[in-house]
């Protein structure tokens, strides 16, 4: 049979039965605990094949396919979905998006950032220990107004620096008495309040200063003085005033000032003795712009995940760093394997032996999905369907690699890993809602693609629960593989680790205060989780136990759990690929003897239960 995508030339999905696997849990790695799946290989896998898996709570790992048995894994996972055009963002999640374009402008300092990064999650640690009282989101929201308080400050102070360089500048000019005491320029920051109330055009107004009426008040106290001791010269004393008015003066010091602003991406101009300092306009912003329309299109990245631009146009101008997405075919890059080595030894702490280039082939470049090329029309995105990278470059560095699944529906999140050194910077989070803005873009190419999968969403693993603040989300029950908004299984998940989520006995107890609570409560407890362990984990077909004859005795039996009623499972349709052959099994029922038949038609049956009759009637089932 095919076994690969150029050996496929019919480009159906060829899969291997691996059976029922039992590990131990790579979430909560506890030796006593394990977690139970049925397994499967996969040769080729067509994009919809797959879509149909993920619709059935499957997930891969490299060429491996693995379902876990809900009501018997240590840690039940839920398929979590939602849909992108709903896609409403948190506080947190918008301060992400802004971190970073901060960092690109320049005016966020990353030794700094750093530094707060670390006091931030020391703070949590020390909170979680003591239950504190406070929330934290308003914890959050302290430590992000006290960074854009001290960004400003700074600014402040380095505008005021500048200032009194040129009054210093002309005082040694003999434009201003030498002899003039002068207060340090005081710059402030224009509040939207202040911008209203002034004339129109004032909107990109940022700070101001009124130094010249100062000068112009110290040169009149010495111009007094003057006149009391020569009362002879009435005209040119006259002109001295004229010459010091504020008006007058902040034009003088406007003139030199106007060039060494430019450096740091503002203007400056003189207003009825004001100084007053502008972000550039719209034009210089979209001409300033690093990215391209063309990539911006292509990546979503110049748009934030309500669409609009992400740089303000004071940023536009002052930008410092260059901030590109690549988007690549699945396939191994030396750099890329690089930074997800050193990922795993920093961040996860794994072991050097472990981390090698033929388990991050298997887990994150080898796929099994076949590609299917751009057709022009509104059917497939500009990329095509299949496995990709995407590459997250800061001035050309690698800094993150997203490994993600574009299928018919959706685009599939797999594997996120990044650079340590830019842990300020929440690239994973960065990274899913660029992946929501890339959904929300792609739609216009391809109308069914509507949904952004995070893959698995684990109730009793904290560190997974961040997945749910990326709203409005929803979980697949795991019986009946319906969707189920997660304000309402919350609650229920709350109870127990396992829930039937679409049981009508249960949903019946709902109401609408229940989606209330549920709304007041996840953006505290979700958006604090840091995104670090968001990933799938390496499930190798060559690395499980098999075992599919054991049960222990407090386990339920296997055959009206996990695989159904399995005895009254109708297996005709079921197709079958032997030596080259792919043909319904009832017109290959009479190839077989008595006990193969038996055997054969028992693993169908559980095969068929697991992947649903439509997938098992289209998928073919590989025995040699």
């Amino acid at each position: 049979m095919a076994s690969s995508s150029r050996t496929n030339p019919r480009k159906e999905s060829v899969v291997v039965d691996c059976g029922r696997r039992r590990t131990t849990c790579g979430y909560c790695r506890s030796p006593r605990r394990s977690s139970i799946s049925h397994g499967l290989w996969a040769h080729s896998l067509t994009v919809d094949d797959y879509q149909g898996l993920l619709d059935r709570g499957w997930r891969r790992s490299g060429c491996f396919l693995y379902k876990p048995e809900m009501e018997r894994t240590c840690c039940p996972s839920y398929t979590i979905r939602l849909k992108a055009s709903d896609f409403v963002p948190s506080k947190e999640q918008v301060r992400v998006s802004r971190r970073l374009q901060r960092y690109l402008d320049g005016s966020l300092d990353a030794k700094r950032a750093n530094t707060s990064e670390d006091a931030t999650t020391s703070k949590k640690s020390e909170s979680c220990v003591r239950h504190k009282v406070s929330t934290p989101k308003s914890e959050e929201s302290l430590s992000a107004s006290k960074e854009e308080q001290n960004e400003v400050e700074n600014i402040l102070h380095h505008l005021s620096d500048q200032i009194n360089k040129i009054v210093q500048m002309l005082i040694e000019k003999g434009e201003f008495p030498s002899h003039i005491v002068l207060p340090k320029p005081l710059v402030r920051k224009v509040s939207q309040g202040k911008k209203k109330l002034l004339a129109s055009g004032s909107e990109d107004m940022l700070y101001s200063s009124n130094i010249a009426f100062q000068i112009a008040a110290s040169i009149k106290r010495t111009h007094s003085g003057d006149k009391n001791s020569n009362n002879s010269q009435p005209s040119q004393n006259g002109e001295k005033e004229n010459a010091s008015s504020p008006k007058i003066i902040a034009e003088k010091l406007v003139v030199p000032l106007d060039p060494m602003m430019k450096s740091s991406g503002l203007s400056v101009r003189a207003c009825n003795g004001h100084i007053n300092f502008y972000a550039p306009t719209e034009q210089v912003c979209q001409s300033e712009c690093v990215q391209s329309a063309e990539t911006s299109k292509k990546s979503g990245m110049k748009r934030d995940i309500g669409g609009n631009c992400l740089s303000s146009p004071q940023h536009c101008q002052v930008k410092k760093r260059k901030f590109e997405i690549r988007m690549n075919r699945s396939s191994f890059d030396p750099e890329e394997f690089a930074l997800y080595r050193r990922y795993q030894l920093k961040v996860h702490n794994d072991k050097p032996d472990h981390v090698t280039e033929t388990s991050y082939r298997r887990f994150l470049v080898d796929t099994p999905l076949l590609f299917v090329s751009p057709t022009g029309d509104s059917t497939v995105p500009p990329c095509g369907f299949g496995s990709f990278h995407q590459q997250y470059l800061i001035d050309g560095k690698l800094v993150a690699v997203g490994v993600i699944d574009v299928l018919p529906k959706c685009l599939s999140s797999k594997y996120l890993f990044w650079d340590p050194d830019f842990a300020f910077l929440s690239l994973g989070k960065y990274s899913a809602l660029q992946e929501i803005g890339w959904v929300k873009e792609n739609q216009a190419h391809c109308p069914s693609l509507q949904y952004y999968y995070l893959g698995y969403y684990i109730h009793s693993c904290n560190k997974m629960r961040y997945k749910a603040s990326y709203r409005p989300s929803e979980l697949l029950c795991p019986l009946r593989y319906q969707w189920v908004s997660f304000d309402i299984a919350r609650p229920l998940l709350d109870k127990r680790p396992y829930v039937v989520l679409s049981d009508s006995s249960i949903l019946k107890n709902g109401d609408s205060s229940l989606h209330q609570a549920t709304e007041d409560s996840t953006e505290r407890h979700l958006d604090d989780i840091d995104q670090e362990d968001a990933n799938d984990v390496r499930m190798d077909e060559d690395e499980q136990t098999v075992d599919s004859e054991e049960s222990s005795d407090d386990e339920p039996e296997l055959e009206t759990t996990a695989y159904g009623n399995v005895e009254n499972c109708d297996v005709s349709r079921v197709l079958v690929g032997v030596e080259g052959t792919c043909l319904r099994y009832r017109d290959l029922r009479d190839a077989f003897g008595p006990e193969g038949r038996k055997y054969l038609e028992t693993q169908l049956q559980k095969y068929k239960n697991v992947v649903g009759p439509e997938l098992s009637e289209r998928m073919v089932y590989s025995i040699g």
